[in-house]
């Protein structure tokens, strides 16, 4: 039953893997299409932007794709499960964003790539949310162990009447 699951997941991630990289090569190549012979659009800023994009693809690739055995053709390693929440799907939306921002460049102008700005503030806004939940976690364990010091302190019902009436 498990090596089912991982041959699933090898399949499934060989094909995740394969649509990542046509749909890599077709957006880069329209944008280069368009750029060339149609309107000039700074090469420069498509190529610094991309960057993430391609480490990105490149992260995935390395962490994503199944290995196999080259004698016996076994399964080796079905690789990380590339439909995971955190970090592979924020890893995901670079890409996909940076694909819109190229697409809207190539077809109204330099301008567009301010979409790409998204990816740097939700990356903030994700890192400022993880923050906050970890100075929560700090925050309740060092009042957890106040109150349970006031509540060792207090006792029982009785020993409670017996101070107040002191």
């Amino acid at each position: 039953m498990a090596q089912k699951a991982r041959k699933d997941r090898a399949k499934s991630n060989a094909a995740a893997l394969n649509n990542l990289h046509i749909g890599s090569l077709i957006v880069n190549g329209l944008f280069l299409l368009l750029n060339f012979v149609f309107r000039s659009r700074s090469l420069l800023t498509w190529f610094i932007l991309s960057i993430p994009s391609f480490v990105c693809q490149f992260t995935l690739e390395k962490t994503g794709r199944p290995s196999f055995d080259p004698t016996t053709k076994a399964l080796k390693s079905s690789g990380e499960d590339l439909a995971a929440p955190g970090l592979t799907e924020y890893m995901f939306d670079v890409i996909w964003v940076t694909w819109a921002a190229a697409i809207l460049a190539a077809l109204f102008g330099n301008w567009a790539w301010f979409l790409w700005s998204v990816v740097p503030a939700y990356g903030f806004y994700k890192g400022y949310g993880m923050l906050g939940a970890a100075r929560s976690m700090a925050g309740l364990s060092g009042a957890a162990g106040v109150a349970g010091s006031d509540a060792a302190l207090a006792g029982n019902r009785k020993q409670r009447r017996a101070a107040a009436a002191q």
